[in-house]
């Protein structure tokens, strides 16, 4: 095997490699949670309108000018 790492460890990391990516999918498509309607007719350039589910509660929070702003 590669870097002489036993089979065992290495089909442990590619099975752990494939499920954290199959969970991040995951938790990625059910945040944006993508419209999978097909209309008959598409839409036309600029009548298209996505947006985040989580962004409507947490938009235009006030900020408070007296703590100061850290990078």
């Amino acid at each position: 095997m590669p870097a002489g790492v036993p089979w065992t460890s290495y089909l442990k990391m590619f099975a752990a490699s494939l499920l954290a990516m199959g969970a991040g999918a995951e938790v990625v498509h059910r945040y944006y949670r993508p419209d999978l309607t097909i209309p008959e007719i598409p839409p036309k350039p600029g009548e298209l309108k996505t947006e985040l589910l989580g962004l409507n509660e947490r938009q235009h929070e006030p900020q408070n000018p007296t703590l100061p702003r850290t990078l």
